[in-house]
């Protein structure tokens, strides 16, 4: 048996449904929206079996995205759950069928407080239609199972319905990039628009030599560096160059190489520097790697060296 066509057919009729659904968005979605940007405490997303697991998901996306939010088993809400929900709240209940014996269970309790309930179903006219204050239609022609049975096709469709909130949630809200990575500071645009120089760079026993020190005080400061530099400052601290593991190479092949000479005759005058720590960690690494260099040095506004960056730093933080 040729199992691609069967997974073509899936995908086709899934996608079928999607469009369709597409078709027929009505005013319910922006009654949804409005209510849900209104409220002042959380919404709370409740459902049974793989509508719960969609309900799940569903509540961990607009928790990401600027809508505070979670998910209760509706069994659970009934042995003292429903005590995390409060007035300033709204609840979100999902069975494609609206007669899920749990969840209707738990509906009388949520009117009794008097908070907006919005409903995902097949039918307004379900046992969770008729108690919602905004209904929002879940209904597929055919489910993916080839016995039109297990839950395929209408998740799908309520997996995409609540992208679809979010979305509205995110412009309704104007939620940007920065509002994206302040709830995921681990993630990669987290780190991209959050961490400065300051939050990696090298402080303590910097490998610093004076400007008239020798090329073999340079080396022996630059092994115990262990960062394939040395910085060379004058009498006031000031930043005058910096001399490489590449730079000492090209010197051992200098007719003047001599280990008692000064080590700035070979190092990199004026070199590439960031002014100031605050500079966001992507910036330094675009930065390094314009220019192909693997250290730079973090200077005051008086050229002062506060501090080194490796790119090996950068790469292990997990900056792009």
């Amino acid at each position: 048996m040729d199992f691609k066509d069967i997974a073509r057919d899936v995908l086709r009729l899934e996608a079928k449904e999607l469009l369709d659904a597409a078709e027929t968005i009505d005013d319910e979605i922006n009654r949804a929206t409005e209510l849900i940007a209104g409220i002042k405490g959380k919404l709370i997303i409740t459902g049974v079996g793989k509508s719960g697991l969609i309900g799940a998901k569903i509540a961990a996306t607009m928790a990401s995205t600027g809508t505070s939010s979670f998910f209760i088993h509706p069994t659970e809400a009934l042995h003292g759950d429903l005590g995390m929900i409060g007035k300033d709240d709204a609840v979100l209940a999902i069975s494609y069928s609206g007669e899920s014996e749990e969840l209707i269970k738990i509906l009388p309790h949520i009117k009794r407080f008097d908070i907006p309930l919005l409903a995902m179903a097949k039918n307004k006219d379900s046992a969770l239609g008729r108690y919602a204050d905004v209904f929002l239609s879940i209904n597929v022609s055919k489910e993916a199972c080839p016995l039109d049975v297990a839950p395929t096709t209408s998740t799908t469709l309520t997996l995409a319905m609540g992208d679809a909130i979010s979305v509205c949630l995110m412009k309704r809200k104007n939620f940007q990039k920065e509002d994206f990575a302040s709830f995921h500071p681990g993630g990669s645009l987290g780190k991209k628009l959050f961490v400065k120089v300051k939050d990696l760079m090298h402080t303590k026993s910097l490998p610093i030599v004076q400007a008239n020190s020798s090329l073999k005080e340079a080396i022996v400061t630059m092994s115990e560096g262990m960062l394939g530099n040395v910085l060379i400052e004058d009498g006031d601290g000031k930043l005058l160059a910096i001399l490489s593991d590449g730079d000492l190479r090209r010197a051992i092949m200098r007719d003047d190489f001599c280990l008692e000479a000064k080590a700035i005759d070979f190092a990199t005058k004026s070199p590439k520097v960031l002014e100031g720590e605050n500079t966001l960690a992507s910036d330094a690494l675009s930065f390094v790697e314009s220019y192909k260099i693997q250290l730079i040095a973090v200077i005051d506004k008086n050229r002062r060296v506060i501090g080194v960056l490796h790119i090996h730093d950068l790469i292990e933080a997990g900056i792009k």
